[in-house]
């Protein structure tokens, strides 16, 4: 038997149901948030001009700082989400609201796609726009919860935190796709042809990825511990309300440890590639292309972040990450402020470092500090709400500190404030590694 303290994991081969539930959770979240990502990239470069063009015309600067703000709308609304799904999957099971939120983040995604702009309906547009946001958020708040808990819960004890990685290698490997996406089409295209036509087609995309992680997703089982639950008949009549009931503690140290790391990784999904093409100058593709290959250090760290914290432990593991964050986040301005395509991707990669480091073993201390019982809503609730206190209006709000300050460093205030937040919210959890997750 493998000791949980020690950490030690012998070789083995991984049963097929394993590899299933690893390939489900990680091709399912890296298609959710590719969506996710494509909304908060285009809000950074055209959406402002298109579907808000009298604010636009008038006041550019305020215009941005609005299109950062639809970014946030959906964040609002994930809460909701995930205590919607949460409920339900404690009820009814991980897999079925895995299936549900796939298929609704991928419509709302692809009908932002074909949605009229407001030279052609006017106040509609945003209207409408902000109502697909608000499905996205509401969609995305159920999904980490789920993807997270079936790889945990299928996880071998000493190799939670490895497993827990899939999932959140989901986010980066999202962003590649995102960011890859729009430099391709970028590249191959005129500004004028991107503006009118081109920004639609990484939303309309959205339905191939969704028909591949819907046959992915349907071959995964239930969840073992999930399966023990029904067996046992110990699911709550309201699992919400015993939730906070006796976990409440829980529910706001997971939103306070995911603040930082949320604020910080929305900035490098949404904010850097416009401040480098808008405030420096430089030329989108070659932006967009350090963008995405700087993302790769995320999907790295993060997945190392996972297997180091079945070792060190999550607590120690989150530790190192936040304090990176915390002393980076200052000095990378300056190579960022060079205005040179390959500073600005060293800016990036170095701080995917401190990213990886404090997302990677999350899925499986969220996991680990819940009852099995409450677990799907008490991770997707306390994910939620960090996402909201982190990353949901960190672009508009570096936005705003930039047009008031014309000082870059200001931001890094910002993220260094935050990643000391979430470095205290983490150092007052005790160590969850090895814990029984069937109780």
């Amino acid at each position: 038997m493998t000791s949980a303290v020690s950490g030690h994991t012998p070789t083995r081969r991984m049963p097929a149901e394993e590899r299933r539930v690893l390939a489900g959770t990680l091709v399912g979240t890296s298609i959710e948030w590719y969506d996710f990502f494509i909304y908060a990239q285009a809000a950074g470069l055209v959406l402002a001009p298109l579907f808000l063009a009298p604010i636009a015309e008038e006041a550019p600067g305020l215009a941005q700082v609005l299109s950062f703000a639809t970014i946030g709308i959906s964040f609002l609304f994930r809460p909701l989400g995930a205590i919607v799904a949460g409920h339900l999957g404690d009820k009814l099971g991980r897999k079925k609201m895995l299936v549900f939120t796939l298929i609704m983040m991928g419509l709302s995604t692809s009908l932002i796609g074909v949605l009229p702009t407001y030279a052609a309906i006017g106040v509609a547009a945003p209207v409408l726009l902000i109502l697909l946001r608000i499905l996205q958020g509401f969609s995305a708040g159920g999904e980490w919860g789920g993807a997270a808990l079936m790889a945990v819960e299928h996880a071998p004890r000493a190799r939670r935190g490895l497993f827990g990685a899939f999932p959140q290698i989901g986010v980066p490997i999202g962003m590649i796709l995102a960011t890859f996406t729009l430099w391709a089409l970028t590249s191959s295209m005129s500004p004028e042809a991107f503006l009118e036509w081109g920004w639609r087609v990484p939303f309309l995309l959205s339905i191939v990825l969704i028909g591949v992680g819907y046959l992915i997703r349907r071959a995964v089982d239930e969840s073992p511990i999930f399966e023990d639950l029904v067996r046992r008949r110990k699911e709550a009549s309201a699992p919400l309300r015993q939730l906070f009931h006796t976990n409440t503690k829980q529910v706001v140290l997971t939103a306070v440890i995911f603040i930082a790391n949320n604020a910080a990784g929305y900035l490098l999904i949404a904010f850097f590639a416009t401040y480098a093409v808008t405030a420096l100058g430089m030329d989108r593709p070659p932006v967009l292309l350090a963008t995405t290959l700087a993302s790769f250090g995320w999907l790295v760290f993060t997945l190392w972040g996972g297997h180091l914290s079945d070792r060190l432990g999550r607590i120690r593991t989150f530790q190192i990450g936040y304090v990176a964050l915390a002393l980076w986040a200052i000095p990378m301005w300056i190579l960022i402020d060079t205005a040179h395509v390959l500073w600005y991707f060293v800016a990036l990669f170095v701080m995917t470092f401190a990213l990886g480091l404090s997302y990677g073993p999350q899925a499986a201390l969220y996991a680990e500090m819940f009852p099995a019982h409450v677990r799907y809503s008490g991770v997707s609730i306390g994910y939620a709400l960090g996402a909201i206190l982190g990353g949901a209006f960190a672009p508009m709000i570096a936005e705003a500190l930039m047009n008031q300050f014309q000082a870059s460093w200001t931001i890094g205030v910002y993220i260094a404030v935050a990643a000391v937040i979430s470095l205290i919210g983490v150092s007052l959890v005790k160590e969850t590694k090895g814990v029984d997750l069937s109780v």
